[in-house]
């Protein structure tokens, strides 16, 4: 039984993902989102990854501060209609994807391998591979000399 692998996304799904990207970044920036619960708040669009029919795209934001990602995550989907029709306005497509948001932990997770990469495990292990090889390189050295 063959198991199927993630195919990366092609071409032309990264081109209208950053485009979409773009787009919406403008929108957001504009201030063209009348919803309370988005005043007041700035969202950074770090991606938007699109299905290979391009009829779905999924955009991974951040509120910038730390806004309350439930609640900004449940506003854009009652704004997502309406961003849809910028998008069609814009889009050179033949449909305007669908928009799903999703929040983006790519920055908690550069944290949290910056945060283990300093701890001092990490630490103790390179210091143990550094001795490691001091000892490998006296002992060539030692052969090289006979």
């Amino acid at each position: 039984m063959r198991t199927h692998s993630p195919k990366a996304p092609s071409q032309r799904q990264l081109r209208v993902g950053e485009e979409i990207r773009h787009m919406l970044s403008a929108i957001f920036m504009r201030g063209e989102l009348h919803d309370p619960d988005l005043h007041d708040i700035s969202l950074t669009v770090s991606e938007v990854r699109v299905s290979p029919d391009l009829k779905n795209a999924t955009a991974f934001i951040m509120p910038l501060g730390g806004g309350e990602l439930e609640v900004v995550l449940a506003a854009l989907k009652r704004a997502a209609p309406f961003l849809r029709t910028q998008l069609a306005r814009d889009l050179r497509l033949r449909y305007a994807p669908r928009l799903s948001f999703q929040p983006d932990t790519s920055f908690d997770e550069a944290d949290r391998i910056n945060r283990l990469l300093r701890s001092e495990q990490v630490a103790r292990d390179i210091r143990a591979g550094a001795e490691d090889e001091g000892e490998e390189s006296d002992e060539e050295a030692g052969d090289n000399g006979a």
